[in-house]
């Protein structure tokens, strides 16, 4: 098992949920404030580590089997991130998905709003 840090589709609710096969959660809670967050091609969420600048990213966090993140998990994240290890509020470390080095495709900074969820229902009205 591994803990994943989820903030995009894969959350509750979102479309890509199912493809954890009933990975407990184990609690909704925020990164360090490590962090930049974009949104890539306005399609799916990114962190991007920095050393200053950051903000704290809301996300759950699950107990993932290691064969689920290889198998499904993995494979639906899009070329534009990979797959590294974050620092947690609580100082705790787990796996997330991050921007990939070197990407050079189109961003949104969304930090401001420290959470996908919240900045997918505010795009239609103030984004």
């Amino acid at each position: 098992m591994a803990h994943m840090f989820l903030n995009g589709g894969a959350m509750r609710g979102g479309p890509l949920h199912h493809l954890l096969d009933d990975s407990p959660l184990i609690a909704s809670t925020r990164t360090a404030p490590k962090y930049r967050f974009y949104s890539v091609d306005d399609v799916c969420p990114a962190l991007h580590p920095v050393s200053h600048g950051g903000a704290s990213v809301a996300g759950e966090l699950y107990d993932v089997p290691l064969d689920v993140l290889r198998d499904k998990l993995l494979p639906a994240e899009p070329p534009a991130l990979e797959l590294g290890v974050i620092e947690m509020a609580d100082g705790s470390s787990s796996f997330a998905m991050l921007l990939r080095r070197g990407y050079s495709g189109a961003l949104i900074d969304i930090t401001a709003h420290g959470d996908w969820m919240l900045y997918r229902s505010k795009k239609g009205s103030d984004v």
